[in-house]
């Protein structure tokens, strides 16, 4: 086997690992609180937006430095 093909599996066994971590064939995960039913995985992702968004507001936006005259431009 030419170095090729030996990327070309070694590639492949990465594309199929992810699908041996969940089995996709089983039905979802869902739960009821009072009102509320909600898959586990919607509300994961719901979660990780909220996370996000969190971040996206605490986190500082870069300044423009000013020169060492202390003047912009």
């Amino acid at each position: 086997m030419d170095l090729l093909g030996v990327v070309h599996a070694h590639l492949l066994s990465l594309l199929e690992a992810p699908r041996s971590v969940v089995n996709l064939d089983s039905p979802g995960y869902y739960i009821h609180w009072h009102w509320i039913y909600i898959s586990a995985a919607n509300l994961i992702v719901i979660g990780l937006m909220l996370v996000v968004f969190v971040l996206a507001i605490l986190v500082p936006f870069p300044r423009h430095r000013s020169g060492q005259d202390g003047t912009d431009g």
